[in-house]
């Protein structure tokens, strides 16, 4: 007994003295980078020599899933030394974020010591089970729990639990946790679960230490401070989407459930992550940073500089401008000392921009012309705005010639504003001149321009200077959408119906452009001018089965037509998933799309996310908002002319998605139905690939996919019974199956026909040309890097929190 005692000593002090690696985190690019972490974060210490040793060999070969894991964090990297514009540029203090919680009462957490138990098995049991269980995955820690089920009590879990934490093991501390919760002898441990929670939003593991915060919750307990501020800055520190609302989330609930109040440096931290996006995804977080700046002011906390910047900053970006507000936020800086720099002053001239404020517009600038650094180009953008704004767009183009006598020369944000103010006055001429000097310049996109021109052609019914635009815009940049559109609507003005049924046609076949409302209105309006009803009655087939509203002016002429030829009127008002839309559901759901459900379960809502870093997905995105338009909750569909998707948008909360709900995502949590292997069809495959998946450099197909190990190879032996060899690898909570050497090329035969046009230069799979033999022995390399179907039952649930994110 006292040998495996003073061993279990040794193993403890032996890894205690050895050093901890240090994290390093991502940072935005407008923001200088923060010298001391956001959290003195617990790492994880090696084992003995034994696994050091082996983890050294084993690294000799570089696995499949380290590969990816650094293809996509270079992919993902950011600029960090150039600020663009529509970003913010603020530096807050150095030690944002720092922990420091000698101070905060935490609960007690009261753990007998081995020589305090009475019975020398119980003590020699549990040293056995703390020597053992950190050394074993997953699934054997729970088959060695489940053997000591008829001895094991809550307080023997609780001293394995806890000892796992003081060895720096904490993912096996959290799976005894987990496995305690099981038990019938269970009772809730607050003391227990907040040392958990804290030692996982530590290692950044976000998502158990959530897990954990929602035990805490739902057994009527209020979380510690420290349990709130950890897990906030654990959501902080990690780039994936939704992590940021989640934050927000968290730190609402710290003030109004918990009733804390944050330290300054958490205030802060927040603050910095809401303005640190792109203007277009930092202007919807206005009312939350109106939030912290209201709690920081009532807490009596000195509020730093860039907080008052980073207010106005917001406020410039918003479609109606406060100006009261910005105000009022200018005379506190004022009253606090602090003076306007150049990226407040720049908010301003924004601000004034949209308002059409010229007088405080002139002041602001000369104010620019002091400051330190002198004009940016974006100052010249928004004076040339602001006199457009009182009608007055020969002096917008006065400035913008200023701007090319001072800087030297002119960028595109420049180009595209003079051009959109000289069309919206209807200044042909200069217009066109413009937008010749603009073409050689060679600058890029023309497409806003070629927009402006086409419609200020449109309005002053100038067609034949409109189709040349057309042309041109054709040769020189890849049209969208709006600019068919606007094509189109011309032609139909003009009745020349069979252009504008080709280009219709080509839109219609073309998924980058496609058809909408508009264009199917305009093109039905000119049949049923013409007197072409049989085409009429063609397209208001398409209407409905597109489920489009038609518009009021056609309708009543359209029913007339309808009433000649048929008994009864099909009227596109039911709401019902195409065969294509139940397919392409079926991929995305296994690719991570979520379903959100209400308490009783009747209603379902689709989430779609899409990340701002994933090239593929700027496309999938407008794809996937044309094809289930019909089904999106209203404050998530813009305007027809409107070429701006957000990145996450909603359907209407409906019960027709109750089969999904059930078979992907029962009680709330991604599972893989029993029966998947009926509807891996090739159309499912191809957009699981393009919205879950990833092509390696090397040309390699991975698929990622959610779920438990049982889920996984079902959907391993369906891909398999389609002739699909693939290998798969479990990391944390995700499997990336991979698709490797000539296999990835017959997935990609499969699925080529239903992978959008634009999206197959960077999804198509590439194998080399090599020798006899050359190309097996590539396939094989692979080996080593992936686990084979009968090993993921025991695969490792080690996950890191850039894969535990149960986004």
């Amino acid at each position: 007994m006292r040998s495996s005692l003073s061993l279990l000593r040794s193993l403890s002090l032996s890894l205690s003295h050895h050093h901890p690696q240090p994290h390093h985190f991502h940072r935005r690019s407008f923001l200088r980078a923060i010298s001391t972490p956001l959290l003195s974060s617990s790492p994880k210490p090696h084992k003995s020599l034994p696994l050091l040793a082996a983890a050294s060999s084993s690294s000799s070969h570089s696995t499949f899933v380290e590969h990816l894991a650094s293809e996509i964090e270079t992919e993902e990297n950011w600029d960090f030394n150039n600020t663009s514009e529509g970003e913010a540029a603020f530096d807050f203090d150095k030690n944002v974020g720092s922990l420091d919680f000698k101070h905060v009462g935490a609960p007690t957490l009261d753990v007998k010591e081995l020589e305090e138990l009475p019975e020398q098995w119980r003590r020699s049991k549990l040293a056995w089970l703390c020597k053992e269980l950190p050394a074993h995955k997953a699934g054997t820690l729970v088959r060695i729990l489940n053997a000591q089920r008829k001895w094991m009590r809550q307080e023997d879990a609780t001293y394995v639990a806890v000892h796992c934490t003081r060895i720096r093991e904490n993912e096996a501390g959290f799976k005894v946790y987990k496995w305690m919760m099981q038990q019938h002898w269970y009772r809730f441990d607050f003391a227990l679960a907040t040392k958990l929670a804290d030692y996982m939003g530590k290692e950044r593991k976000f998502s158990k230490c959530r897990e954990i915060f929602n035990d805490i919750i739902n057994q009527g307990r209020v979380p510690c401070e420290s349990t709130f501020h950890i897990l906030i800055v654990a959501y902080l520190s990690s780039s994936i989407q939704g992590c940021l609302e989640e934050a927000c989330s968290i730190y609402n609930r710290m003030i109004q459930l918990g009733g804390y109040q944050p330290r300054l440096s958490l205030h802060n931290s927040l603050f910095r992550a809401l303005v640190s996006k792109p203007a277009a995804s930092s202007k919807h977080y206005l009312k939350q940073a109106e939030f912290i700046f209201h709690n920081v002011i009532t807490s009596g906390l000195e509020i730093h500089k860039d907080i008052y910047g980073g207010l106005i900053w917001l406020h410039s970006y918003q479609d109606t401008i406060d100006k009261e507000r910005i105000i009022s936020l200018r005379k506190e800086m004022r009253d606090a000392g602090i003076e306007e720099c150049r990226e407040v002053l720049l908010s301003i001239l924004r601000a004034c921009s949209k308002e059409g404020d010229v007088e405080e517009a002139e002041q602001t600038w000369l104010k620019l012309h002091r400051s330190e650094g002198g004009i940016l180009p974006q100052a010249f953008v928004y004076k040339m705005e602001a006199y457009a704004k009182i009608g007055e767009p020969m002096k917008s183009l006065e400035i913008f010639r200023d701007m090319q006598e001072q800087l030297g020369s002119t960028n595109v944000a420049a180009y595209h504003k003079i051009i959109e103010i000289l069309c919206k006055a209807q200044e042909v001429e200069l217009a066109e001149s413009l937008m010749l000097e603009f073409i050689k310049s060679n600058l890029k996109s023309l497409t806003p321009s070629y927009i402006d021109m086409m419609g200020m052609y449109f309005n002053l019914s100038l067609h034949g200077k409109l189709e040349l635009a057309f042309s041109q815009c054709l040769e020189k940049c890849r049209p969208n959408r709006t600019i068919y559109s606007i094509y189109l609507d011309s032609l139909v003005k003009v009745g020349n119906l069979d252009k504008a049924e080709e280009i219709f046609n080509q839109m219609l076949s073309d998924g980058s452009i496609s058809v909408n409302s508009r264009s199917c209105n305009t093109i039905l309006s000119g049949y049923l001018s013409s007197g072409d009803y049989v085409k009429a009655e063609k397209i208001y087939d398409l209407m409905c089965q597109k489920k489009y509203d038609i518009n009021s002016s056609s309708m009543e002429k359209l029913d007339y037509v309808l009433s000649l030829s048929r008994k009864e009127v099909k009227k596109p008002v039911s709401l019902k998933l195409s065969k294509e839309q139940r397919e392409a559901l079926v991929g995305l759901l296994l690719g991570g799309l979520r379903i959100e459900s209400d308490e009783e379960r009747k209603n379902h809502m689709i989430r779609f996310e899409f990340s701002e870093n994933w090239g593929t997905h700027s496309v999938l995105k407008r794809h996937l908002h044309d094809q289930y338009h019909e089904w999106l909750h209203p404050s998530c569909r813009p305007s027809e002319d409107s070429e701006d998707i957000p990145y996450r948008f909603c359907t209407i909360s409906h019960s027709y998605f109750g089969f999904y709900a059930d078979q992907f995502w029962p009680k709330g949590r991604p599972m893989i139905p029993k029966l998947i292997h009926r509807w891996l069809s090739p159309r499912a495959l191809a957009y699981w690939y393009m919205y879950g998946g990833r092509r390696t450099s090397s040309g390699d197909i991975l698929l990622k996919l959610k779920g438990n190990p049982e889920g996984a190879e079902k959907v391993i032996k369906a891909l398999k019974a389609k002739s699909l060899d693939c290998r798969v690898k479990r990391k944390g909570r995700v499997f990336w199956i991979g698709f490797l050497g000539s296999n990835s090329m017959w997935f990609w035969k499969l699925i080529e026909p239903y992978v959008l046009d634009d999206l197959k230069d960077f999804l198509k799979a590439r194998v080399a040309t090599l020798e006899n033999g050359s190309l097996e022995a590539q396939d094989n390399s692979y080996d080593s890097g992936f686990e084979s179907d009968e090993m993921l039952s025991n695969s490792s649930d080690d996950g890191n929190s850039s894969d535990d994110g149960n986004l």
